[in-house]
């Protein structure tokens, strides 16, 4: 052997020397294929729940799209074969088909309905008359201010009452015209008038008697 030969050998016994011994395998191994099955469904509703936002965001488009944005969308949701193509005669006959088909239900929800309102006016008894009471005139008391006008006078009313939140008298008038068919009340007289149908343009009242002469 040359001299090359022995070195080479002596370098090879040196490097087993220092290798580090190999670990002994375990006996008994847990294989990867015994994981316990429970870990493996944990991942599977992930894409369910991405696809809900999405189904959602679909749902929500379509409600605030127009009619014709929704058949385009339906459209091209559509997976199946192609209808064959149609003449502008079919079309128009297939529209008019369906508005009879659609014309037809409602014609039959609209009997329906009007079946259930007879049956339910039918169910309720009738109640009697309620006898309204004839209102009463209203009548006011006051000093006549003017007896110019043919068969009309002017009457003033005066009203006192009490403020609602100083509580103090504050006097009010107001002035009316009253019909007075005999020119009995002259100016200066406390009379009473009452409350009539329309009798000119401004008389509503008629002077019911003369409770005071003037002096």
């Amino acid at each position: 052997m040359s001299e090359a030969d022995d070195k080479q050998a002596q370098e090879e016994q040196r490097g087993a020397a220092q290798a580090p011994a190999e670990p002994e395998a375990p006996a008994e191994e847990t294989p990867a294929e015994d994981a316990p099955a429970e870990e493996a469904p944990a991942e599977a509703p992930a894409p369910a729940a991405k696809a809900a936002p999405a189904d959602d965001a679909d749902a929500d488009a379509a409600e605030e799209s127009t009619p014709k944005q929704r058949r385009k969308l339906e459209r091209s949701r559509h997976t199946g074969e192609a209808r064959p193509q149609r003449s502008i005669e079919e079309r128009k006959a297939e529209r008019a088909e369906e508005r009879r088909v659609k014309a037809l239900a409602r014609r039959r929800w609209r009997q329906r309905s009007r079946e259930k309102r007879r049956a339910a006016r039918a169910t309720v008894e009738p109640t009697a008359p309620v006898e309204r009471e004839v209102g009463r005139p209203r009548e006011r008391q006051g000093v006549v201010v003017s007896d110019k006008a043919d068969k009309t006078i002017t009457v003033r009313i005066d009203s006192a009452r009490a403020h609602r939140v100083y509580q103090k008298v504050v006097r009010e008038s107001s002035t009316l015209h009253a019909h007075d068919e005999g020119n009995e009340a002259n100016a200066g007289d406390t009379v009473r008038v009452v409350e009539s149908r329309p009798l000119s343009a401004s008389k509503r009242w008629r002077l019911l008697e003369v409770l005071e002469r003037a002096r």
